[in-house]
């Protein structure tokens, strides 16, 4: 797999690695095809899976990389982390008060953003959207940061992360085609949609590989942004929605299990 990768610009491995994130949505969506419900206890526990690797990804792919390059860039090791850090999260709060979406669960009166009278399917899909800018964002900047050859990132690395968000990927998928389906959907259309939400990962890929290559000195700022932006999704939204069932104890595990496995990953192969 490395060396198929290093044949590539890092622009090219970004897209690769993010066609892979967006091909396990398009799979988890297809679920669809196969049942029109989905147990809810299943679903929860698959979005706290979503944000416990969303967390160990911010930390091990992004904010420790980041730390590492500002301390060989000779700046005070903490301040590009946390800056970077704190405007992702930033950025994401702006884009969540501006762009009309429907967290799972809730009523079309309990959109948030901007009002509109677009259709319920469509928000939905906003919604998960939204937890997939920061993600194909990610892999971008860390395929970027690879190939600039600096400390503390590596090929294997990025490859480690795009596995991690494409497993995290199928659940997102599936969020969006069964509730839709539920609602008396066609199972084309419900499809249709959930394999939607993952179009901007490669969009997103490409803006953070061409950033850090164009600007090398944004590098752990760019780094811990995408880990504030990822962080935010999972305090914001992920944890709240898989929360909401009766069972808290599902969800939680499911966080527990995603955060090893991605720990797992990165500490294996990066």
């Amino acid at each position: 797999m490395i060396a198929f990768f290093e044949k590539f610009n890092p622009i090219i491995q970004a897209l690769f690695g993010t066609a892979f994130t967006y091909g396990v949505t398009a799979l988890g969506a297809a679920g669809v095809f196969l049942s029109k419900e989905i147990n809810k206890k299943l679903l929860d526990a698959m979005l706290g899976f979503a944000a416990g690797v969303m967390i160990a990804a911010s930390y091990w792919s992004l904010l420790a990389p980041s730390i590492e390059i500002s301390t060989s860039l000779g700046a005070i090791p903490w301040i590009p982390p946390a800056v970077g850090f704190l405007m992702g999260g930033l950025v994401l709060w702006g884009i969540d008060k501006i762009l009309p979406h429907l967290h799972l669960g809730l009523p079309i009166a309990e959109a948030e953003g901007i009002k509109t009278s677009w259709h319920r399917s469509i928000l939905l899909v906003l919604a998960i959207t939204l937890h997939n800018i920061p993600e194909g964002l990610a892999v971008g900047v860390a395929f970027g940061a690879a190939a600039a050859g600096v400390q503390g990132a590596s090929l294997t690395g990025a490859i480690a992360l795009a596995l991690g968000i494409g497993i995290q990927n199928f659940p997102e998928g599936l969020a969006i085609s069964a509730p839709l389906r539920r609602e008396g959907m066609s199972r084309g259309k419900s499809f249709f949609y959930g394999q939607l939400s993952g179009i901007v990962e490669p969009f997103g890929a490409v803006i953070g590989a061409a950033a850090v290559l164009v600007m090398r000195e944004v590098l752990p700022y760019a780094l811990a942004f995408a880990a504030g932006a990822m962080i935010y999704v999972v305090i914001e939204e992920l944890i709240p929605e898989a929360e909401r069932g009766e069972d808290t104890d599902i969800p939680t595990w499911g966080a527990m299990i995603g955060f090893t496995v991605m720990m797992i990953l990165d500490v294996a192969l990066g």
